[in-house]
């Protein structure tokens, strides 16, 4: 059957966007609802409206096929991440970095190093998902063991994260960004450089200055908390081999699915190796359902109880149901029928750069997929841009700065629901404390206003 659909107007598609919105917000901001029944409600008003517009069911099929087929190796990483964080627990690696870290990093200023030290392993291995759920987690339980907001922690992992993925020619927002635009890869990061690293050093004063100021940390907890490590977990060495074996991959190139699936069964090994007596059942059972901590205290219990496919499934589901919602948006033509007359309208600098953002930020919040964030406004703006006289280079940036970074930010986005479950924050209590990706779009913004690192195209392209 044939879709009947009629071209849709600007005003009709910002109506229906802009229900979506609040009621995904009203439903989880509002009521403090979990995403996905919002998100379920909001895909049937859509459906609703499209059949009210004539369209049929196989087209509704089609957009929700379309939109979580983008999801599937995001899904997949997601599900390696889950047995990686229970195996790395069970083997002791998430516990020696804590004990390591607690020996190395002053408690005063416990935010900013951790601020720091996130965006180095994340600029070497590219993923700010896997920054999280590895050193993150160490980071995180630190933080607990010292009384401060758990928030606030997260927020120091998260910025750091964010900010060495935009330094990492492995990233795969950088590579895709570059690749919409069509420019060199390392032309695009030389240009982030005026966004991220006033970013990166605002972020890292108020850092500096929250850690400073607001710590309380008791050291008798602290000491207390690395003899519970020691007396149950391998503390060693060897328990370090998950972590050198992530940096080696990088180094090498391999991808992150590989990489995942040799890391859970090199440390699968180290642990059999540790506890022979585990045995293969035992350890599958750690693998699906995460690892459960033993340890007599309370505290540590709850932080280290955790991981596991299984406990990946309430993300996997939401992810599922936010493409597929996205999926509906893009396919009957809502983003594309708001986006592309505003960019046909723009001619000033600014006000280009700004529209970019908001496009950008709207994806996120519509469609809650990283990557849409950045395709879908990329098409949409490029030859506004290169009428304006902005070049490929500037649309990249603002591709970064107001897609990538923000996706972390939105409660029901594929970044903020991994991070969340990750975790163990709710996206809006980290949200205000993620300080790298809310200056991101401010210093475009800046940039956009003011000139500075503004690159333009020596032959602006005339309107046909």
């Amino acid at each position: 059957m044939q879709n009947k659909m009629k071209k849709l107007g600007f005003t009709e598609a910002l109506i229906v966007l802009i229900i979506v919105l609040a009621v995904m917000g009203i439903g989880v901001i509002g009521f403090g609802l979990s995403p996905q029944v919002p998100v379920m409600l909001a895909m049937s008003l859509v459906m609703i409206w499209a059949k009210w517009r004539h369209s049929d069911w196989a087209t509704v099929n089609v957009g929700i096929a379309e939109g979580i087929e983008k999801g599937i190796i995001p899904i997949f990483i997601f599900i390696l991440i889950g047995a990686m964080i229970s195996t790395w627990i069970a083997a002791g690696t998430i516990p020696t970095l804590m004990v390591v870290g607690f020996k190395l990093i002053s408690v005063r200023w416990f935010l900013p190093s951790v601020f720091v030290v996130c965006a180095l392993v994340g600029a070497a291995v590219g993923s700010t998902f896997t920054v999280a759920s590895t050193v993150g987690l160490a980071f995180f339980g630190m933080g607990m063991t010292m009384n401060l907001n758990p928030a606030m922690v997260a927020g120091a992992i998260i910025s750091g994260g964010i900010m060495g993925d935009k330094l990492s020619p492995l990233s795969e927002t950088n590579n895709l960004a570059a690749a919409v635009v069509d420019i060199d890869l390392f032309d695009h990061m030389r240009n982030l450089y005026w966004s991220i690293l006033p970013a990166g050093g605002i972020t890292l004063i108020i850092f500096s200055f929250l850690g400073h100021t607001s710590t309380n940390a008791s050291l008798a907890r602290i000491q207390q908390t690395v003899s519970i490590l020691n007396q149950h977990f391998a503390i060693s060495f060897w328990a370090m081999i998950p972590i050198i074996l992530v940096f080696a991959c990088a180094a090498l190139k391999v991808p992150a699915i590989p990489t995942m699936l040799l890391n859970v069964f090199v440390t699968a090994g180290l642990l059999l190796a540790e506890q022979p007596h585990l045995g293969l059942k035992n350890l599958a059972t750690i693998i699906t359902d995460g690892f459960v901590a033993h340890t007599g205290s309370g505290s540590v219990d709850k932080l280290l109880s955790r991981g596991g496919i299984v406990s990946m499934m309430p993300t996997v589901a939401l992810i599922v149901l936010t493409l597929s919602l996205g999926g509906l948006l893009v396919k009957f033509g809502l983003i594309e029928a708001v986006m592309t007359p505003i960019a046909q309208r723009l001619n000033n600098n600014g006000k280009l750069i700004l529209a970019g953002l908001a496009a950008c930020i709207g994806v996120n919040l519509f469609v809650g997929e990283q990557f849409l964030s950045i395709i879908l406004p990329g098409r949409a703006f490029k030859k506004a841009f290169n009428q304006g006289g902005l070049s490929d280079e500037t649309l990249g940036r603002v591709l970064e700065d107001g897609g990538t970074v923000i996706n972390y930010l939105v409660p029901w986005g594929v970044g903020g629901v991994f991070l969340a479950n990750t975790l163990g924050v709710p996206t809006i209590e980290y949200l205000p404390f993620v300080f790298f990706s809310l200056l991101c779009p401010v210093m475009s913004l800046l940039s956009g206003f003011t000139g500075i690192g503004l690159l333009r195209l020596k032959k602006p392209v005339k309107s046909l």
